[in-house]
């Protein structure tokens, strides 16, 4: 039985030790951080026609990955593929292609999760575990609009829009709202944003030399992955407007703009023309934007015959502002700023210009107010028309007109001739003014001795004035010194009267009390003397003592000596009977 027992707990150790060998030796795998793990289930249900990812119980990959940690899987029915998580940095989206789920409806190409095709909802910057066997992922840049600009939206899915009005949500075309500066997370495949330049903007026209269109500059950085995004918007759009103005100038013209001549106003070297970039590429960091979104060429000019037949061809710049809350209807009635510019802007500064500079001579051109007229006129006419196509003119600035040489120069010679009359007159009028001024100087200078002599005059008569005054206050102040002293004297004298009548009277009055006191008091004793040897009594010292001696034989003094009142000095009073 014991033996028995033993071969059993044997057996049992074994087994144990062989399952956790098993489980912890070959059944056991890490999922390190930052990646996933595709399963591949060898046993269970044949999947389907059609689904590539299996679910529980079903034979193949399945859908659902394990992250990171420790997983036990038995190898002889499942197989482990470790591969890294889908990472999407800051200012990035994820645009998911299903390959799972079911069929789009048709007429739509953006799917809803669990339904194959392009996810509407793009994934935003984060970590993601999505089986790759089942789900594309493709990394774009977010869109960045930079300050000074806008987006305009163009729905690229749903039911095709009114043309004449906006699109609406579940709409396709141009939405009215647009894209304040920020940064946007947008599905490309739903929507395409044009970043078209808000404010002011000017058309520079070059005589015959053509022109050119100066927008914006690209905007400050601010900070590098910001940087990157805008400047890579912005290269997108450029290549968007070159490809428009290759379209609209031809084959031949899109051949030589292969190399874009592109002038600025501090007249910067030539500039290549970008090619389209590529969506997924990430910008150097450092390399400059190019300038093709702030400024691009013009082959058309203004010029046109003078009234009397002469042509004249102008050098002009047009200030114009593209207000957010317009901007939207423009883009959706002309497209982007080059085309604006192509169809509305140009034909009417060529149109206007060559209608009111006809009624113009020559000569108006260059001498007079004619210029100026011209100017404003144009000015004024290219805001009303084209206020009207929502854009606000601010400025139609005339810089330079160019007349034929033939009539340039006889009006340039007229011209010198007449400035040199001008500036003779002007000579002479300058002299007499100087002769003018001498003589108002002399007579300037005489008034002043007269002034200063007046001046003088009224000096010495305002301080003898002024001392007149001070004598006369000062005998005034004596004067009136001498009365309040006198005034003071009366005033101590009738003081001191008055004061030795009330002490007279005080005395009267006290000794006249004192007599009646004493009066009173003799009339109580009834006698004078009784009242006088009272007031000697009362007078005595309490001290005094009375000694009576018997006179005997001897004289007085022998006697005073024997009773011991030698000492006469003390205040000591004998008494004989």
């Amino acid at each position: 039985m014991k033996h028995a027992l033993g071969t059993v707990f044997t057996l049992a150790v074994i087994a144990a030790g062989a399952w956790l060998f098993w489980q912890w030796g070959v059944c056991r795998f890490y999922v390190p951080p930052g990646h996933m793990a595709v399963i591949v289930t060898k046993t269970g249900r044949d999947l389907p026609p059609g689904k590539i990812l299996a679910g529980p119980g079903e034979k193949g990959i399945q859908e659902e990955v394990l992250g990171e940690g420790r997983y036990f899987l038995n190898p002889l029915t499942h197989e482990r593929r470790i591969m890294p998580i889908i990472e999407i940095p800051a200012g990035r989206i994820g645009v998911v292609t299903s390959k799972v789920g079911e069929n789009l409806p048709p007429g739509e190409f953006l799917a809803e999760p669990g339904q194959k095709g392009i996810w509407r909802r793009v994934l935003g910057p984060g970590k993601y575990r999505m089986n790759p066997f089942g789900y594309e992922i493709e990394v774009v840049d977010a869109i960045s609009i930079p300050i000074g600009y806008v987006g305009v939206v163009t729905s690229l899915a749903g039911r095709q829009s009114d043309e004449a009005g906006f699109a609406d949500i579940g709409e396709k075309g141009v939405r009215e709202d647009i894209l304040q500066p920020g940064l946007y997370y947008i599905n490309p495949r739903q929507y395409k944003i044009d970043v078209l330049e808000i404010g002011l903007n000017q058309v520079s026209l070059l005589g015959r030399e053509g022109g050119e269109v100066v927008t914006k500059n690209i905007p400050t950085p601010q900070g590098q992955a910001i940087d990157n995004l805008q400047r890579n918007v912005l290269m997108e759009q450029a290549a968007r407007r070159a490809s428009y103005l290759a379209d609209s100038r031809g084959q031949q013209e899109a051949q030589e703009s292969k190399t874009w001549p592109s002038r600025t106003t501090h007249g910067a070297p030539v500039a290549q023309r970008p090619a389209k970039p590529d969506p997924t590429a990430r910008p150097q960091p450092g390399r400059p934007a190019p300038d093709a979104l702030s400024t691009f060429t013009l082959n058309q000019y203004v010029e046109f015959p003078s009234r009397d037949g002469f042509e004249i061809s102008l050098d002009m710049t047009v200030e114009f502002e593209l207000l957010p809350s317009r901007i939207a209807g423009i883009f959706r009635s002309y497209g982007d700023l080059p085309a604006v510019v192509e169809k509305i802007i140009m034909p009417q500064i060529l149109s206007i210009s060559r209608l009111k500079g006809s009624a113009y001579r020559a000569v108006e051109f260059i001498m007079g107010d004619g210029r100026e007229r011209f100017q404003v006129d144009l000015t004024d006419t290219l805001s009303r028309v084209l206020g009207e196509r929502n854009l606000v003119i601010h400025n139609a600035l005339i810089r330079h007109v160019n007349v034929p040489q033939q009539i340039l120069d006889p009006i340039r010679q007229a011209s010198i001739a007449g400035e040199q009359n001008l500036t003779n007159r002007v000579k002479q009028e300058t002299a007499r003014k100087l002769a003018d001024l001498n003589r108002e100087l002399s007579l300037i200078a005489q008034a002043g001795e007269q002034v200063a002599q007046e001046t003088e005059k009224l000096r010495a008569e305002i301080k003898a004035d002024q001392e007149k005054q001070v004598a006369q206050i000062a005998a005034e102040t004596s004067r009136r010194v001498a009365e309040i002293a006198r005034e003071t004297a009366e005033i101590k004298a009738e003081t001191q009267l008055i004061a030795g009548q009330a002490e007279a009277r005080v005395v009267q009055m006290v000794e006249g009390e004192k007599a009646q006191g004493y009066r009173m008091k003799i009339q109580a004793f009834g006698d004078p003397a009784a009242y006088a040897l009272h007031a000697f009594a009362q007078g005595l010292s309490p001290d005094l003592r009375v000694v009576i001696l018997h006179a005997g034989v001897g004289t007085l003094w022998t006697d005073l000596e024997k009773a011991g009142f030698s000492d006469l000095g003390g205040a000591r009073i004998l008494q004989k009977p």
